[in-house]
């Protein structure tokens, strides 16, 4: 363990230690540089609303996911092969297709996101705070996934259909399908679209909020309400 981690792990313990007013006489200090709890919270909330609302708003838009390599959704590993086979007989144009309208459903989902991740940052608690506070680059991230992903799912699964259809993916998708499965001496396949794009699109939306956490922490300039610049001047001083 580094010494960042032991440090950063002994103040978290040490904090805990405290009752809740004790830790706000103990943090608050001098009203110049200390953070009560309430500002503690609300600033790590701030920062989180803002990360979510950039990191959704850059994957809705078009080719939020097609054009960005570190979210873009390729075809399944088990349809390497049927890409492979199909685009040598002359059938690439169906494969692009595909993977392009697969894409655009994961755009098209994107925003649906937010309110689900704002809800579960209000119930988010100054224990949960501080935690993340001094938790990693994407300690949020991970307590995100954690309580979020499940739901989620659930709440995109519908509109990963919807959009697929909207676009064309299903149709794209049955059709590149149907005609690998028509050659010979190939085994059928038809994987679930449905899931796969909405895994992917969520492992998307997750890696866009911690870019954006990751900022907030490192880049005093995407600190940009006064109660986010105190908290996290506060975080730079006792990481």
């Amino acid at each position: 363990m580094t010494n960042r981690s032991i440090k950063g792990l002994a103040l978290i313990l040490f904090l805990f230690l405290f009752s809740s007013c004790e830790l706000e006489e103990l943090i608050s200090g001098t009203s110049s540089t200390g953070i009560t709890n309430e500002e503690a919270a609300s600033g790590l909330k701030d920062a989180l609303i803002k990360g979510i609302s950039k990191g959704s708003e850059l994957l809705s838009k078009t080719d939020g996911f097609y054009a960005n390599p570190k979210v873009r959704i390729p075809l399944p590993k088990e349809l390497e092969k049927v890409a492979s086979t199909l685009r040598s007989v002359g059938l690439g144009s169906l494969v692009d297709k595909a993977e392009l309208s697969m894409n655009r459903a994961a755009e098209d989902a994107a925003a649906k996101a937010k309110p689900i991740f704002i809800q579960a940052i209000k119930e988010m608690s100054f224990s949960d705070a501080m935690n993340i506070l001094f938790g990693g680059d994407s300690a949020a991230t991970h307590y995100l996934r954690s309580k979020t992903y499940d739901k989620l799912y659930r709440e995109f699964k519908p509109v990963i259909s919807h959009s697929l259809d909207k676009v064309n993916a299903t149709r794209y998708w049955s059709e590149m399908i149907s005609e690998y499965n028509k050659l010979p001496l190939v085994k059928d396949v038809n994987p679930d679209l449905v899931d796969y794009v909405n895994r992917r699109a969520l492992d998307g939306v997750f890696t866009m909020v911690a870019d954006e956490e990751k900022a907030i922490r490192e880049n005093p300039l995407e600190r940009t309400t006064a109660i986010m610049k105190k908290v996290f001047d506060y975080y730079d001083r006792n990481k």
